[in-house]
């Protein structure tokens, strides 16, 4: 046989909640979250405008890179072709083949100083480029990077 005490039973009593401070606490968190996420937004768009502008600004200096190259490269040609024209209409007058040697020889020596010279222009130029096309994706990732920092 079981024995039960008379003992009343105890119950937990809960604080009284104020429905009216619970919902302004819900609110005020709510506002905070909803404002944080405005600001992460306006950050992205902002740093995303910032990517739009660098990558813009580098396409219109690769382009105009691009061109100043083919420009180089055009004269280049067409200073080679016209000294190899010369040196042809050259040989043909030579009236010996001393003369030819010695035509054959300056001609290339010329040319090594020439191709010596256009290779140097060349390099300045591309390496011009390099930096001019790298240049907005470079300042694009420094400004993120003190962001960053900052925040």
């Amino acid at each position: 046989m079981s024995k039960t005490t008379d003992k009343p039973t105890e119950t937990a009593e809960f604080p009284a909640v104020d429905a009216g401070k619970a919902t302004d606490q819900l609110r005020a968190v709510a506002e905070k979250g909803v404002e944080q996420s405005k600001e992460a937004l306006a950050k992205f768009q902002s740093g995303a405008e910032d990517a739009r502008k660098a990558l813009e600004s580098t396409a219109e200096t690769a382009k105009s890179v691009g061109n100043e190259l083919s420009l180089k490269m055009i004269a280049a040609l067409r200073a080679n072709a016209e000294a190899d024209f010369s040196h042809a209409e050259a040989l043909v007058r030579a009236k010996s083949l001393p003369e030819v040697f010695e035509l054959q020889t300056t001609f290339l020596r010329k040319r090594v100083e020439m191709g010596v010279e256009q290779a140097k222009e060349f390099q300045e130029l591309t390496t011009k480029a390099a930096t001019d096309v790298s240049k907005p994706v470079k300042d694009a990732f420094e400004k993120v990077l003190q962001n960053l920092k900052a925040a």
